[in-house]
């Protein structure tokens, strides 16, 4: 053997072996996934979710807030002073300078405790807590449109998963074949049969499979860590997806049906139609302002002013009456801003019903042509597979040149690739169909 063919075949065998065992450590741990457990976990540790979840508890404290401003309100104080010796001219009908002479104040204690509750504000207790509970309802509605956007996130994760698994699978089978015709062609190129440069195409065939299986296992590695972010997973956990979770397609229907559906189903447009009745209600919370505000208030006081007078329980209760005139023209430029925010609802609700029927007709345009993918691959494979056996036996009979057998091998290998990853692709567009139309669980 020639010293170059020996450091070759040298070359080639530590490399297929350092593969190998990097293959074998990737895969030591490997955790079997479906794509139910998958979408499981994605809901269970997402952080969006959980935001979106706090968003939702915000706004049921507002609404406590507003309950809690109707309860009443009771406050305390208390202060003792003390005083220099002050001069205190009391004037009456009897003589002053002797009941002047004889006060002697140094010290001022008194207490009070106020209660009030409130009778009327103009009806804004009312409407503040209408378009609270409409915003609370609005919220979980977008924590809901966040839960249909983590399931499709994690189905479209899982399909990246799959389909770099294959693909490492698929590039690693067509190594070992080059391999083996490495060292046919080596055998053959040292009795004469073929010529020195089949052996360093087939060589050459071999070095591109081998880093074509590299950047595979890279992707494969890079796919695994974004999946198990998604899952909440450690972030050295080996999956492995289940292929039978992409072999059942279900029939597209067709786009007006799923328009329909979407109309009545998508959380983002219910939830636009919530905060519309919560802009309605806050137009009266701004018309509060002019309304006086009643309220019952009572009160409690205890003064002592040692050696001048003593206090001691002076209760008072009644009803207060307030308005403040300003609001006879401050109040125009609210109700005006509560009335453009309603506007704007109602035209953010034309815009995304446009919106709703564009993704809709996309989404369901996508599937179709997924699934005629599917069909047009699979005749592929068909075709790829017989024209390299045709093309091999061709070539051991001499008729046609390595090139050609090197081509239809790497057609073969690329035509099964992409017949898995659209059989993957056709459940991620057809799951993006369900979460357009609002109905993906």
């Amino acid at each position: 053997m020639r010293p170059s063919s020996s450091r070759r075949m040298a070359f080639v065998a530590v490399g297929l072996i350092l593969i190998a065992s990097a293959s074998h450590s990737f895969g030591q741990t490997i955790r079997n996934i479906t794509l139910e457990e998958a979408v499981e976990l994605s809901l269970k540790n997402s952080k969006q979710l959980k935001l979106s979840q706090s968003n939702v508890d915000l706004a049921g404290l507002n609404i406590r807030q507003i309950k809690d401003n109707q309860l009443p309100s009771f406050s305390v104080s208390a202060s003792y002073l003390r005083l220099n010796t002050p001069n205190i001219n009391l004037k009456s009908s009897s003589d002053t300078s002797s009941g002047a002479s004889s006060l002697h104040v140094n010290s001022v204690a008194y207490g009070m405790a106020s209660a009030s509750v409130p009778l009327f504000s103009g009806f804004r207790y009312k409407y503040s807590l209408e378009s609270a509970k409409y915003l609370q309802e609005a919220s979980r509605l977008d924590a809901e449109t966040d839960r249909q956007a983590v399931i499709q996130n994690a189905i479209m994760a899982y399909s990246n998963l799959y389909k770099a698994k294959r693909s490492v699978d698929l590039v690693a089978e067509n190594l070992v074949r080059e391999h083996e015709r490495v060292t046919e062609f080596t055998n053959r190129e040292k009795n004469g049969i073929i010529a020195r440069n089949d052996l360093l195409k087939a060589t050459l065939q071999e070095s591109n499979v081998q880093l074509t299986l590299m950047d595979a296992e890279n992707d494969l590695k890079i796919t695994t860590i974004n999946m198990n972010l998604i899952l909440g997973l450690p972030e050295d956990t080996q999956l492995a997806a289940d292929s039978a979770s992409f072999e059942v397609l279900k029939d597209a229907g067709n786009a007006m049906d799923w328009e329909q559906t979407a109309l009545t189903h998508r959380k983002d447009m219910a939830a636009i139609a919530i905060r519309q009745k919560a802009a309605g209600s806050d137009i009266h919370v701004a018309k509060a302002d002019l309304y006086p505000s009643v309220a019952l208030t009572g009160g409690y006081v205890a003064l002592s002013i040692p050696g001048f007078v003593t206090v001691p329980n002076a209760f008072n209760a009644g009803i207060g009456v307030s308005y403040n005139l300003a609001s006879l023209w401050k109040t125009g430029s609210k109700i005006e801003e509560a009335k453009t925010r309603l506007y704007q609802l109602k035209t953010n609700e034309e815009i995304l019903l446009d919106r709703v029927h564009l993704d809709i007709n996309t989404a369901y345009y996508n599937y179709v042509l997924s699934k005629k993918k599917i069909e047009v691959y699979e005749k592929a494979v068909e075709q790829a597979t017989e024209n390299y056996r045709i093309t091999k036996n061709k070539y051991d009979n001499s008729l046609v040149t390595t090139t050609e057998l090197l081509d239809a091998d790497v057609a073969q290998v690329q035509s099964k690739i992409n017949f898995a990853s659209a059989k993957a692709d056709a459940i991620v567009a057809y799951k993006k169909l369900e979460q357009t139309a609002g109905v993906i669980n």
